[in-house]
């Protein structure tokens, strides 16, 4: 029985030879596409992700991202407090507002409890709870942030004792007297328990130092405007004049944990 051209061909594989490389799309360099989109990004043209590792493409938003929402809103509340400062210096309307709301909130509540609160802002009683929350931070490894955090709280007098000069506002129980904006026992409260919240945030939890923080520094603030130490413009012009130094903070104690790990 004759060949056949089939056979002939297939008998030529069963040969002892070495296997010839076949051309083709499974062995082309370049790889190929039925419906014609670009192939897989190479490995090694991929973007890196930070410190070197392998990314992703698209690249994972990261630092930047925070950056620049931490200084978008340290502007905003910047801007805010430069209105109620130009309100205050050209006796604008916001002034009149700030007043009917104080008379109407002013000795509601007995002075016994109002003045409890207001003390709350004090520098001996809130000062303390900074340092000991420093000095933990410190122990922990913590430096940077807590040399922003005391940084920071040396920064209230030195901010707030100007504008009161400056300013000369009057206060709500005393219209004879002058330096009332902004307020000094919100502004260190502020500082003290957020600065204090920031620092031990790493190792007590993100949960309850904030709400200690809030409760008291909103406490001292309720206090000072309840009692008539300060209008509500005094108090709400000292919390957006250290939002951008505890956000300062805040990236301190960050940047410190990132450095760790």
């Amino acid at each position: 029985m004759s060949e056949t051209a089939r056979s002939r061909e297939t008998g030529g594989d069963t040969g002892t030879g070495l296997p010839q490389r076949r051309t083709g799309h499974a062995f082309a360099h370049t790889p190929h596409r039925s419906d014609g989109r670009p192939p897989q990004t190479p490995r090694g043209v991929r973007q890196p992700g930070p410190g070197g590792r392998p990314g992703t493409i698209p690249p994972v938003p990261g630092r930047p991202a925070t950056l620049l929402g931490e200084f978008a809103a340290s502007a905003l509340c910047a801007h805010l407090f430069a209105l109620i400062t130009w309100q205050v210096l050209v006796q604008g309307p916001l002034l009149s507002w700030d007043a009917r709301l104080s008379g109407a909130l002013v000795r509601t509540v007995p002075d016994a409890v109002t003045e409890a609160l207001s003390d709350l802002g004090n520098v001996p009683v809130a000062l303390p709870v900074l340092l000991l929350a420093a000095v933990y931070a410190v122990r922990r490894g913590n430096r940077r942030g807590a040399a922003a955090a005391v940084a920071a709280m040396a920064l209230v007098p030195a901010l707030v004792v100007p504008l009161k000069e400056w300013t000369a506002r009057p206060g709500p129980l005393e219209p004879w007297a002058a330096g009332y904006f902004p307020s000094g026992h919100t502004a260190t409260a502020f500082v003290a328990y957020a600065g204090a919240a920031l620092l031990l945030r790493p190792y007590a939890g993100r949960v309850w130092p904030a709400a200690a923080a809030l409760v008291l520094t909103g406490a001292t603030a309720v206090g000072l405007v309840l009692r008539g130490f300060h209008w509500p413009l005094d108090v709400l012009a000292s919390l957006l004049m250290c939002a951008p130094l505890l956000l300062a903070v805040r990236r301190s104690c960050r940047s410190t944990r990132r450095s760790s790990g």
